[in-house]
């Protein structure tokens, strides 16, 4: 799959999530087999630059290519502004959040409202194409609710713009994340243009990621909640398309192993303080499921040190090694 210059390792791409695709989640992915991550999306408010957590978020210190920045925000002025501040802070690929149904994000008509106002949508994509020297893509949802779908209007919108990729989560901003995602949707915009289509929302296991490729015949996936407490999705999905074989849930001693590591980059990258705390809903994550983590997670909550929680994770993980040597991972737990 190609996105402009880049040719991507493969079609699995991390997708952004706001306070979770930092860059320590970003470099594991990576790690474990993503085709490219993008960021949690940035600011497009000025103001905000000089803020500790913007400039963090424009740290990409040791990622790989392509460094994929998204930006959120409804001036287009703006978000041109801030397309240009990331790429001259490293990022090689911007882009931009029509997708986001937070409210507090589409309070201020960024994210998925701007679905509702296609003429605006039109001068916010020209604007930043022509800001930047690198590639520009697009992230939306199938429309702002089911009676005012407009995904092939926006993605034809894109295309004239030069909007590089299209990313689709699979339902309206009114459906928030519940129901399942509508395929059909996503099919229907990639055989109306031409760029990369890339197909978002409810792939959680490797044989969901052909099934979904093989009816919206899109160019790729994009995943994201079920990356999270579960990095190694990568590689499992990215062996079974190209081999057609499963491979086997990790072990107890891996996942424990891959956590620690996790955990050291939150700490490098955020200090102690505040590394400890954002560790906690990532352990939260990569325990569910497992004996006794409901109790776990609880106390795992009252410890304020690296060196307290290293120690309880690491008697937890003994304790669930010493019951069996694999972990079954259950989407629905």
């Amino acid at each position: 799959m190609r996105i402009g210059p880049y040719t991507l390792e493969n079609n699995l791409i991390v997708a952004p999530m706001a306070g979770v695709t930092d860059r320590p989640f970003r470099l594991l992915c990576r790690k474990m087999g993503a085709g490219m991550a993008v960021s949690e999306m940035v600011t497009s408010n000025s103001l905000l630059y000089g803020s500790e957590k913007t400039r963090r978020r424009a740290n990409h210190d040791g990622e790989p290519a392509p460094v994929t920045v998204q930006i959120a925000g409804a001036d287009p002025e703006l978000l041109a502004e801030a397309a240009r501040y990331n790429v001259g802070h490293g990022a090689e690929i911007i882009d931009i959040n029509m997708g986001c149904p937070a409210k507090k994000v589409c309070n201020i008509l960024a994210g998925s409202a701007l679905l509702r106002d296609e003429a605006l949508v039109g001068r916010i994509l020209d604007r930043v194409v022509a800001a930047v020297p690198v590639p520009v893509t697009l992230k939306i949802r199938t429309g702002w609710d089911r009676a005012h779908r407009n995904a092939v209007q926006i993605a034809k919108l894109a295309e004239a713009s030069g909007i590089q990729a299209l990313a689709i989560h699979g339902r309206t901003r009114a459906c928030m994340f519940s129901g399942s995602a509508e395929y059909a949707t996503i099919a229907e915009v990639k055989s109306r243009v031409g760029i990369p289509v890339i197909a978002n929302g409810d792939i959680d296991r490797a044989e969901k990621v052909k099934a979904v490729l093989a009816e919206t015949k899109a160019d790729g996936v994009m995943i994201g909640r079920a990356a999270q407490g579960r990095p190694w999705i990568f590689r499992e999905m990215s062996h079974y398309l190209a081999t057609g074989e499963l491979l086997p849930p990790p072990g107890v001693c891996e996942i424990w192993q891959i956590l620690i590591h996790h955990l050291e980059g939150l700490r490098r990258f955020y200090g102690e303080y505040a590394g400890v705390r954002i560790a906690r809903k990532h352990i939260g994550w990569y325990t569910r499921g497992l004996a006794d983590s409901a109790a776990f997670r609880d106390r795992m909550n009252h410890l304020a040190t690296a060196a307290e929680q290293r120690e309880a994770i690491d008697q937890f993980f003994a304790e669930q090694a010493a019951r069996s040597t694999r972990l079954m991972y259950d989407p629905a737990a």
